[in-house]
């Protein structure tokens, strides 16, 4: 069916926090796609908005922006897009409980000659302050169509689009709230002179005046005529500009404000009094470790409730019923991450299972190995842990649409500023906690490329949703075989000693090769709100989407090369499940096994089935996906089954047995090890590709030596501190000595620069 022809464009412009994201949601739902502004990776949304009565408009989502004087990239990308690829009308996204720092930008908007829409959102908040916005006043004082909507609530969309429609189909010529004057008319009539080709030649004319940066490579001819027009003035006009700009608003919009006038008492909402706790100097960071506890608690943890506390359901979760090692094993209630994950499972092994016995033929049996082992086993792996992902990523979607996040950022803020970051730099790191591929795009907002050098190099270390079934897998095994705390706890300390290396790895570039002054940082936190169902769902779904491409794309590629490498010799014949040892796969993984001695997985697991971990990491460079499916599809080769149907924390321990039994070494160090050297390495291919993109030219081999260094020597840290708790003093003294020398070198290198000044 050929997509319809959309009747018009509108762009979604509006100041971070305005509620322009969930705007575009609430318009587009699942039509949205994703792509890249042209020439630079800033992401680029778009979407569909169908009409009830037929037709449909084009919705672009701009970045979140103050102003049209740009000063990021993502500035410079609205502007461009207004003014340069003119959409039919701007919607332009306010904030109504902080009307008057929102119409800054609405003063600039309406000076170019592309029809204006005003959005009025979060009118159902400030109906809970008392308050009311005159919107028909509004609209008179701003020449522009005001519409009352909240984003939030879906209240007042259909309008808001009948009124875009409706502009999108007139000619407007831009007008200006700054007082007439002498130069500014001047100004406008070199701009609207016939050698003039511009279009909005107010918005530039005015542009010119305020000494734009843009404004001058653009029309350089023209520029340097307003500059002669207003040389000796003597008058600041960018600041004069801004200043007049904000008496209007003051003298001419604030008035339409109406409803009660609070104390300084009252005017404290309720998000400021939570803040009181949340972003608290002391409460704060113990507050948000509390609340990943409880996330992960939900997502991963096995025994999340005990039979012990539930006496009144023991009769239901009994041993020996249907329901046991599916919804509770060794008396303890899973929790719903890990019984959807069980049931994931039971239904991929059931299907296995259903497709081995359709090709039963006992010539058939290679056909059948690669089908069920190679491209069901690994695929069905990796879907496996699915539903933890999307659990996970659930959680962490509430928190950062709540505003949450924001708070996070402003919390640590306080400790990153000593370390040479601005808390501009915490949000793409926290966004890695989802994918590192967007958080590492998003740096693209950093003021200078060393603060993006060094914000693309740990970002990794905020454990991305792939890496969550590595945590799952090996920390069940430490919980189960080895008598650690609950899985759980496990995972959620490797998220703490990510975090923890990053402000190490951080400290260590700022004092040697990435020093410079650590720029300023002015962040708004929105108020609290309750996230929109649907546009959860939307995230959620995007998530989904996303993971299966990866699945059914990189990761299905490796699955049939780890299946042909391990059934095949190098005389190219075929082998047995039980005869993977004498495959390629084995050899390659003897071959590489050694390197990986120091931490614990090397050579002192023997040659037998040692090598199965250090395969895995190397997959795991792929895509972080492929390390449990490499390993429950090794865990299946052990077992002699056609495909493993356990949970990722058996396929773990039945390799660990393995390796066990044939006289190996497999300590509880080397697995946690393990872990910190695939949390902290290289990224997948994708987060590489969009880092040597985003970094510096020539600074994409440096900082994969960098990941390479930091988890070899990460991995080894923790094996022996873990195997050897007396080790823990030399590994304390070794990252002291070098704090030690990153700090001497940075006064050697500023009391040369001063003296060089």
């Amino acid at each position: 069916m050929k997509k319809e022809k959309s009747e018009f464009t509108a762009a979604l412009l509006g100041n971070p926090n305005s509620g322009k994201t969930t705007l575009f949601n609430s318009l587009t739902g699942a039509t949205a796609y994703v792509g890249n502004w042209p020439g630079v990776t800033v992401e680029k949304r778009s979407g569909e908005f169908r009409f009830k009565k037929g037709g449909s408009a084009e919705i672009v989502d701009l970045p979140g922006i103050y102003s049209l004087s740009p000063y990021s990239p993502e500035e410079e990308i609205a502007r461009s897009y207004i003014i340069d690829s003119r959409p039919d009308v701007v919607i332009d996204v306010v904030d109504c409980t902080n009307l008057e720092r929102n119409l800054y930008l609405t003063t600039q908007v309406l000076e170019t000659d592309v029809p204006v829409v005003i959005a009025l959102n979060m009118t159902d908040a400030l109906k809970k302050e008392g308050k009311a916005i005159d919107a028909s006043r509004l609209s008179k004082v701003l020449g522009a169509r005001v519409v009352a909507i909240s984003a939030l609530k879906g209240e007042g969309l259909d309008e808001l689009m009948a009124a875009a429609k409706e502009a999108a189909k007139e000619k407007r010529k831009g007008s200006s709230v700054l007082p007439s004057s002498d130069e500014l008319k001047e100004a406008l009539s070199i701009y609207s002179s016939d050698e003039s080709e511009v279009s909005s030649p107010l918005f530039h004319s005015i542009k010119a005046l305020e000494r734009d940066e843009l404004e001058k490579k653009a029309n350089p001819h023209l520029c340097e005529k307003v500059e002669k027009l207003v040389e000796g003035s003597g008058i600041d006009y960018e600041t004069w500009i801004a200043d007049e700009r904000y008496k209007f608003i003051e003298r001419e919009c604030s008035p339409c404000l109406e409803g009660k006038r609070e104390s300084e008492r009252e005017k404290l909402s309720f998000s400021d009094k939570v803040d009181r706790v949340l972003t608290n100097r002391w409460a704060g960071i113990p507050i948000f470790v509390a609340i990943l506890f409880i996330v992960f608690h939900i997502v991963f943890s096995e025994d999340f409730l005990y039979l012990s506390y539930t006496g009144a359901i023991q009769g239901t979760f009994a041993e020996g019923t249907m329901w046991e090692g599916l919804f509770y094993a060794d008396g303890a209630i899973m929790s719903p991450g890990v019984i959807m994950a069980n049931f994931v499972n039971c239904l991929t092994g059931g299907l296995t299972e259903v497709v081995g016995n359709w090709i039963s033929d006992p010539s058939l049996v290679p056909l059948r190995g690669f089908i069920c082992d190679g491209i069901l086993g690994g695929l069905f792996a990796v879907i496996g842990f699915l539903p933890q992902i999307l659990f996970l990523f659930f959680f962490f979607s509430i928190l950062e649409d709540s505003g949450y996040m924001a708070r996070v950022a402003f919390i640590f803020d306080r400790i990153f500023r000593r370390f040479g970051l601005s808390g501009r730099s915490l949000l793409p790191m926290i966004m890695g906690f989802g994918c590192s591929v967007p958080a590492i795009m998003n740096t693209r907002t950093l003021n200078g490329d060393k603060e993006r050098i060094k914000t693309i190099r740990v970002i990794p270390f905020f454990s991305c949703m792939a890496k969550a079934p590595i945590l799952s897998a090996v920390a069940g095994t430490l919980s189960a075989d080895f008598g650690w705390a609950a899985s759980d706890l496990v995972a959620l300390s490797v998220y703490l000693l990510g975090i923890l290396v990053a402000i190490i790895s951080v400290v260590l570039m700022h004092l040697t090769t990435q020093r410079e002054a650590v720029p300023p940082f002015v962040m708004e936190l929105p108020s609290y709100h309750l996230p929109q169902p649907r546009a959860l769902a939307i995230h959620i779904y995007d998530k989904a989407k996303h993971f299966f491409k990866k699945a059914f794309t990189i990761i299905f590629l490796t699955t049939i090369a780890i299946w042909v490498l391990s059934h095949f010799s190098w005389d190219y014949t075929y082998l047995e499940n039980n005869q993977i040892n004498v495959s390629i796969l084995s050899d390659i993984g003897r071959l590489i096994q050694p390197l990986f001695t120091p931490l614990g997985f090397g050579s002192q697991l023997g040659t037998a089935w040692g090598w199965a971990f250090a395969v895995t990491a190397i997959t795991g460079l792929i895509a972080k996906e492929n390390v449990i499916m490499t390993m429950a599809y090794l865990g299946a080769a052990i077992l002699q089954i056609e495909e493993f149907g356990g949970s990722d924390a058996e396929a773990v321990g039945a390799v660990v047995e393995a390796i066990t039994l044939s006289g190996g070494v497999v300590s509880s160090g080397a697995l946690f090890a393990f872990i910190m050297f695939n949390v902290l390495t290289v990224p997948c291919f994708a987060a590489v590709a969009t880092a040597r993109s985003e970094l510096p030219s020539g600074k994409i081999g440096p900082t994969l030596l960098f990941w390479l260094l930091v988890s070899y020597l990460g991995g080894t840290a923790f094996y022996l501190m873990i195997d050897w708790p007396w080790t823990i003093a030399i590994v304390v003294a070794l990252l002291a000595a070098a704090f030690a020398g990153a700090f001497f070198y940075d006064r050697r290198k500023s009391a040369s620069e001063k003296e060089r000044a």
